[in-house]
């Protein structure tokens, strides 16, 4: 009667690049495999396909990003305004606040998180292998 899909285990990426607390960077981002914010980032957020690499963005509570935010892997417990796409994963962990729509494969939200936009579901395209 109910059926469950089948998702492969969330392993999140290895993190190359960090933005500590107390850094504030104004302008984009474009990386490969994982990023992990701490800081403040005015500007969008844009993870690279790489196929060798699962890409993913990580952020604290301390985090604050002003911009889109366009990765695979979402992680977040910080503070987001602008929209947010994952073709993959969302996790939105209890002191997460985000002002924007948040477009989504798969989405986990603890209790605490703040949306105050919409929750879109887009289905990840087949595969033709």
């Amino acid at each position: 009667m109910f059926t469950r899909k089948k998702y492969k285990k969330f392993r999140p990426p290895k993190v190359m690049t960090i933005i500590g607390e107390g850094t504030a960077i104004s302008g984009d981002i474009h990386f490969h495999s994982g990023l992990h914010i701490d800081g403040e980032l005015k500007g969008n957020i844009f993870a690279i396909d790489d196929e060798k690499h699962e890409n993913g963005l990580s952020m604290s509570a301390l985090a604050k990003i002003e911009g889109e935010i366009h990765a695979n892997n979402i992680v977040i417990n910080g503070t987001v305004i602008g929209d947010i796409y994952s073709s993959e994963r969302i996790e939105l962990g209890p002191e997460a606040r985000i002002t924007g729509n948040v477009y989504y494969n798969l989405l986990e939200m603890a209790i605490g998180a703040d949306v105050n936009g919409n929750l879109i579901h887009q289905s990840k395209p087949e595969s033709n292998t």
